[in-house]
C-alpha cells in the first residue's frame, strides 16, 4: 500500500482525493491546505496547515495541487523528503521554475516526479493516436486545434488570472494541455508565429493566444487558446495523407465541453471522386465516461510498485511543453512589450 497526502484542497484536489480513495493500491493518510480549517471539515485524515508539516509524515507519496506560484518550492522539499510528486500542470510559472524542479529530480533519481496531463488519457485520444500510429491514413500533415472558456463574472479575482502567482494566462493554464498532445502527436516545433492579447480583460495575463508552429518534418499546428470563447469548447483536427480525424468535446466533472467526447474518422475523397462533393463518409465513435484521472493515477502508481520509468507526463516532456508556451509569448513583439509595460506599473 502507498501512503499518500494531498497539498493543496481546492477542486482539483478534492478531484484527487476521490480517485485516490477509489485506486486500491493507495491510501490517503492526510491532506494539507493553509486556507482550510480542520474543524469545518470531515476528510476523515489528518490535517495540516503548513505542507512541510505534512512532509514529515511516514508517508510514501504526495500529491501536489497547489497555484503555480507555490508548485516548485512543495515539489522540490518533498522530493528533498524522499516522497514520490504527483504535480499539477504546468510546474511553475516559468522556466526557472522548471529547472530548479528538475534539477531536484536529478539529485532524487529513486523517487518518481508525474506531472498531471491526463488529456493524453482520454479514450478519443487513445484512439487518434492509435490510428495515427496505425499508418492507414499515413503521416500528418497538419493540426489545428481549439481550447477555449466562457469566462465568468470573478473571472478578474481567480488566481489564475494574476501574473504573480499564475505566471500566464489561459494559455499556460489550460492551452498547454493541446501543446501536450501536438507534441504527442508531431514531437517538437521548432518554428512560431503568434499574436496574444488580453483586450477584453485588460490583466497581466492573456485572455487569448494564437499560433501557428512548425517542426522540421514540415509538419504544422494552428492554435487558439482563449477565455473569450464565450462557451466551453475542445476540439482537435488532424489532416493525414490520406483521410482525417477530429475530435470533439472533452469529458469533465461539469459536462461544461458536452455531454460526451467524439471522434470522427474519414478517408480522403477528392471532390470528383464523393459521391456528395467535398463530404467524404464519415466514422463517428462516442465515448461518454472519462477515466483520464483514473488512469494517470494508475499510471503513477505502476511506475512506484514497478519502478519503471514516468513516460507520460514525464519532467521532460512538461519541461518542452512549458518552452513551447513560453515561445509563442516571445513570438509576439507588442505582447511581450506591454507585459513589461504592466511590471514598471507594478513598481510604482
Amino acid at each position: 500500500m502507498i501512503k499518500t497526502g494531498i497539498i493543496g484542497f481546492g477542486k482539483v484536489g478534492r478531484l484527487r482525493k476521490e480517485i485516490i480513495e477509489k485506486n486500491q493500491n493507495l491510501s490517503l493518510d492526510a491532506i494539507c491546505d493553509p486556507n482550510l480549517s480542520k474543524n469545518k471539515m470531515d476528510i476523515g485524515c489528518k490535517f495540516f496547515q503548513n505542507y512541510e508539516d505534512l512532509l514529515k509524515l511516514d508517508i510514501d507519496a504526495v500529491f501536489v495541487c497547489t497555484p503555480n506560484k507555490f508548485t516548485p518550492d512543495i515539489v522540490i522539499s518533498a522530493l528533498n523528503s524522499n516522497k514520490h510528486v504527483f504535480c499539477e500542470k504546468p510546474l511553475g510559472r516559468n522556466l526557472e521554475d522548471v529547472n530548479k524542479i528538475i534539477e531536484a529530480e536529478k539529485n532524487n533519481k529513486n523517487l518518481k516526479l508525474k506531472f498531471g496531463f491526463n488529456h493524453r488519457y482520454h479514450d478519443n485520444v487513445l484512439e487518434a493516436k492509435s490510428i495515427v500510429d496505425s499508418g492507414r491514413y499515413g503521416k500528418i500533415l497538419w493540426m489545428r486545434g481549439v481550447y477555449g472558456k466562457s469566462g465568468g463574472v470573478k473571472f478578474k479575482d481567480l488566481w489564475r488570472s494574476k501574473r504573480e502567482i499564475a505566471g500566464g494566462g489561459i494559455l499556460l493554464d489550460q492551452g498547454i494541455h493541446m501543446i501536450d498532445l501536438f507534441r504527442m502527436f508531431c514531437g517538437d516545433f521548432q518554428e512560431v508565429k503568434s499574436f496574444i492579447s488580453n483586450s477584453y480583460w485588460n490583466l497581466d495575463v492573456e485572455n487569448d493566444a494564437f499560433a501557428i508552429l512548425k517542426n522540421k518534418k514540415g509538419q504544422l499546428a494552428s492554435i487558439h487558446s482563449s477565455s473569450t470563447q464565450w462557451k466551453h469548447t475542445f476540439s482537435l483536427e488532424i489532416s493525414l495523407e490520406g483521410g482525417y480525424i477530429t475530435l470533439n468535446g472533452i469529458l469533465s466533472s461539469t459536462r461544461s465541453y458536452g455531454q460526451g467526447e467524439r471522434l470522427v474518422t474519414a478517408r480522403r475523397q477528392f471532390e470528383d471522386e464523393a459521391y456528395s462533393v467535398g463530404n467524404p463518409q464519415e466514422n463517428v465513435i462516442y465515448f461518454n465516461e472519462d477515466k483520464s484521472w483514473e488512469k494517470e493515477i494508475e499510471d503513477f502508481v505502476d511506475c512506484i510498485l514497478n519502478n519503471k520509468k514516468v513516460v507520460i507526463g514525464s519532467s521532460y516532456d512538461a519541461k518542452k511543453a512549458m518552452e513551447l508556451v513560453h515561445r509563442i509569448y516571445n513570438a509576439d513583439p507588442s505582447w511581450i512589450d506591454k507585459i513589461k509595460i504592466f511590471k514598471k506599473e507594478k513598481k510604482k
